[in-house]
């Protein structure tokens, strides 16, 4: 789930400079040490645009569509790694890709089976109308409507007034 919340912080607030990139994904607790490039900055500008188009898809047969294309461009062959030290586990890349590369597979890895465990519903915007943030869906019901309960309240006390007025 870090890795969902990761490309939806990414996806509201895009980085700003490489190192931006590289510190927001050590601090994400998915790498360790990692470091980014002007090339990885543009690679994962470019992926938002692709990711954002899975989130706001129209359907579950366009949002499938296009996850299993982000699929079929990052994921390689399962196998165990102990690259960085840490142990032994298992990865859907190579070893010593960019960390662009890294972000996407790991990313919709995670996405997708989120997603295919869950409901491909589980991926939208805030509901509130000012705010329209992406959020992955990771409640127990699958019914979210809002990127934080700070925007639910929000828009909970804009409806409560609206009809106070009427």
């Amino acid at each position: 789930m870090e890795a969902l919340d990761f490309v939806m912080g990414l996806t509201n607030d895009p980085p700003v400079d490489p190192r931006d990139l590289a510190d927001r994904w050590n601090g994400a607790g998915l790498g360790f040490g990692a470091s980014a490039t002007e090339d990885d900055l543009a690679d994962v500008r470019a992926f938002l645009g692709q990711w954002a188009a899975v989130v706001d898809a129209p359907g579950e047969e366009r949002r499938v569509e296009l996850l299993n294309g982000l699929l079929a461009d990052v994921a390689a062959y399962p196998r165990i790694t102990n690259h960085d030290g840490s142990g032994w586990h298992l990865h859907y890349r190579d070893d010593d890709v960019p960390l662009a590369r890294t972000i996407r597979a790991v990313t919709v890895v995670a996405a997708a089976q989120h997603l295919t465990e869950h409901g491909m519903h589980r991926l939208g915007r805030c509901a509130r109308t000012d705010c329209r943030r992406a959020f992955a869906d990771l409640t127990r019901g699958g019914r979210q409507r809002y990127c934080t309960r700070a925007c639910a309240n929000r828009d909970a006390v804009r409806r409560h007034r609206a009809r106070q007025r009427s």
